[in-house]
């Protein structure tokens, strides 16, 4: 990768890793991350999987845990020694690692905080000191509450610093900073891709994320909690677009230290994407709606909009995440209830009597 010439400006282009070669993936035993390890070794790369299941789940990666080209490493990417030996001879990190989820991030904002700054501190010190080209990726929350559609190069307001969630959000930006500062210093080859809404197949509901908790509630027949009046807006992408994206992000002429949206900019209502869910899975369940009072700490601020500008994406890579919402949402309730069948049929299995 060429050395830049200034911050966040630099002169010359080069991918951050070609076709095939060693990749690390933080966090690799996730949501996204599993999907990204599916598709790097679907384009021939072999994968070390970096990740301490505090929040990823090993049954994410049942499809490719045989895989030949596929080395699973239990621990924290908050520590140095391992993450150094990880990445010793790999060709590009992406680092996918961190806490995330609106209504995690409300029980333990200094937990989330300190666990997301720490690892990417940890991440970008070892990839410069190595040599390793890292696809760094942030969240959407960086913007705040600016206006849409979100441009990369606007500047970001997180908020104030008695609300929890710009915490969240400064965190993701300060390791944005770091990035574009290690690219300056030393020429690290960084690209930043700022995550929008990212849905799909194995993600969970626990935490916030609100189309695996639409979808459970429906397929139990529960009303659908809508917080808010529902007139707040998200973009949509499916996790296998943003996988292949961020790949394809990785194989692109992208400047070190330069920061892209990834995402869909196809605006839906929370309200719609509840009736949505309620059409797609044939439920009877009703609509619910609960005042953020009652669900977050006061002063808890949701953004309106959030809408990505996706003209970098598209320079970049040629494309932009584009499968219907309808056709993401029939994927996770197929997911759903494939799982629950699963479960239902080990809990048949182990209450049966032994012949």
């Amino acid at each position: 990768m060429s050395r830049s010439s200034s911050i966040g400006e630099p002169s010359l282009t080069q991918p951050l890793c070609p076709r095939g070669g060693r990749a690390v993936v933080t966090g690799g035993a996730g949501f996204v991350g599993s999907h990204l390890v599916e598709r790097l070794l679907e384009d021939g790369y072999s994968v070390v999987v970096v990740d301490d299941l505090s929040t990823g789940d090993r049954e994410n990666l049942r499809a490719v845990r045989e895989h030949e080209r596929l080395e699973v490493v239990v621990a924290s990417v908050a520590d140095a020694q391992v993450v150094r030996r990880v990445f010793r001879g790999a060709d590009v990190v992406f680092h996918l690692a961190g806490a995330v989820g609106v209504q995690r991030l409300a029980r333990a904002p200094l937990e989330v905080m300190q666990a997301n700054l720490r690892a990417s501190e940890v991440v970008l010190e070892v990839a410069a000191e190595l040599g390793v080209a890292v696809l760094f990726t942030s969240s959407s929350e960086v913007y705040g509450g600016g206006e849409v559609p979100f441009v990369e190069h606007a500047a970001v307001t997180p908020g104030s610093t008695e609300g929890l969630r710009g915490g969240y959000a400064c965190a993701k930006a300060m390791s944005e900073w770091l990035a574009c500062a290690h690219a300056a210093r030393a020429g690290l080859p960084v690209v930043v891709a700022r995550l929008f809404n990212t849905v799909g197949p194995r993600q969970r509901g626990e935490h916030g994320m609100v189309l695996p908790r639409f979808v459970r509630q429906a397929q139990r027949g529960e009303p659908l909690t809508i917080y808010g009046e529902g007139q707040q807006t998200r973009c949509f992408a499916h996790v296998r677009d943003v996988a292949r994206a961020l790949v394809d992000l990785a194989r692109s002429s992208s400047r070190p230290g330069q920061v892209i949206n990834v995402g869909s900019d196809v605006e839906t209502s929370v309200a719609a994407l509840a009736a949505l869910v309620v059409a797609v899975s044939g439920s009877r369940a009703s609509l619910r709606r609960v005042p953020y009072d009652e669900v977050f700490p006061q002063g808890f601020a949701d953004p309106p909009r959030r809408v990505p500008s996706l003209e970098r994406l598209r320079a970049a890579i040629g494309w932009v995440p584009q499968t219907p919402l309808r056709q993401i949402v029939a994927d996770v309730v197929a997911w759903e209830r494939a799982t629950a069948t699963g479960q239902q049929a080990v809990a048949s299995s182990a209450a049966s009597p032994a012949s």
